[in-house]
Parts: C-alpha cells; sequence; structure tokens
C-alpha cells in the first residue's frame, strides 16, 4: 500500500468520524447490524457485477473489458467470503 493510499484511508476515517462521531466503528464492527449491512450490499454487487458486466455481450467480445470484469467480480466475492467469515465468526463468540 502506498503512502498517498494510507493517507487517503485516513482521510476517509475522519470523514466518517466527523459524520457518525467518535466510537463509530462498534456499530460496523462484526457481529453488528452495521456489518450485516454491508454483507448484503456486496453480495449484491457481487451478483450485479455477474449478471450485468461479465455476462454483457460488449464485455465478453473484448478479452481486455471480461478480464477485468471478472477480476472484480472475484474481488467483490472475496470480501464476501472476508466479511462473512469475521460476521458470523462474531455471532457465534456471542451466543456462547
Amino acid at each position: 500500500m502506498s503512502v498517498a493510499e494510507i493517507a487517503e484511508q485516513e482521510t476517509e476515517r475522519d470523514r466518517v468520524t466527523a459524520e457518525l462521531g467518535d466510537g463509530w466503528e462498534a456499530d460496523y464492527a462484526p457481529g453488528s447490524a452495521g456489518c450485516h449491512d454491508l454483507l448484503d450490499r456486496v453480495s449484491m454487487l457481487a451478483e450485479m457485477v455477474d449478471r450485468d458486466l461479465v455476462s454483457h455481450p460488449a464485455c465478453i467480445a473484448r478479452p481486455k473489458w471480461l478480464t477485468l470484469a471478472a477480476a472484480a467480480s472475484t474481488s467483490l466475492q472475496d470480501l464476501y467470503q472476508i466479511v462473512g467469515g469475521e460476521h458470523l465468526d462474531s455471532d457465534e463468540s456471542e451466543a456462547q
């Protein structure tokens, strides 16, 4: 990760803190409704990318486009698995 990318992430955290207030992280931690909302959105977007981009004829006709669309789909599926794993692990820990 570059210095510019780290600075951009810090700026985004500052923006969210200004909008939601201190302590917002707890409302979006694994096991929370906020995290569940993210998981739902990732699932929805992954489905849309597969249905509307990867399978689109214009994308299929151009190998570079298809490669990028498929990479976006894979990235979203990976994100879903990571978020879902942490979210569900948190739910199981709280149930015990």
